[in-house]
């Protein structure tokens, strides 16, 4: 059993060294993820994943298209009245897609803190219906994609409770 607990260590050794490396590169390399981690259950790994894949904050036109980008809308084959609810698109990126996706399993799940993009998502699962669950975890994460999209355009703060600000406000 002591050389298993001694491999153990040092593969948890060099988890943490690339782990440090990762958030070094983003912060020397890559500060706009600063940005994108300000939204809880985005972490270094994602937002860097989400500078690099993009590259160009400008290559489009309206933050919206990101998420289209991305494969996170769903197909559309429509015939007569017939209008089924299909698969997503899944084009784009395959790790970025996965990596918003996971984001979205903890913005949703029980451990994601309040926020206006979780109180969506549980709207959307409260629909009931087949897979409601899957459907609300891939719709947040294409709001995800779009919302950080937004957030490196701009270099706003993000606020996790807009929504409701301004609901009392009004």
């Amino acid at each position: 059993m002591g050389p298993l607990l001694e491999v153990i260590d040092e593969l948890s050794e060099q988890i943490r060294c690339y782990d440090e490396t990762v958030e070094h590169v983003a912060q020397t390399r890559y500060p706009h993820t600063a940005l994108l981690r300000q939204v809880s259950g985005v972490g270094t790994l994602s937002a860097l994943a989400f500078v690099v894949t993009i590259e160009d904050a400008s290559r489009f036109s309206r933050s919206r298209d990101v998420g289209c980008w991305l494969g996170l809308r769903p197909k559309q084959q429509e015939s007569g009245e017939r209008s089924p609810q299909l698969r997503i698109t899944k084009a784009g990126d395959q790790y970025l897609r996965r990596l918003m996706v996971s984001c979205a399993h903890y913005i949703v799940g029980p451990f994601g803190p309040d926020t206006d993009l979780r109180r969506w998502g549980l709207k959307l699962c409260e629909r009931g219906g087949k897979n409601a669950k899957k459907r609300a975890v891939v719709a947040v994460a294409r709001k995800l994609a779009v919302l950080l999209h937004r957030l490196w355009i701009t270099g706003e703060v993000y606020e996790p409770l807009r929504n409701q600000r301004a609901a009392a406000a009004a």
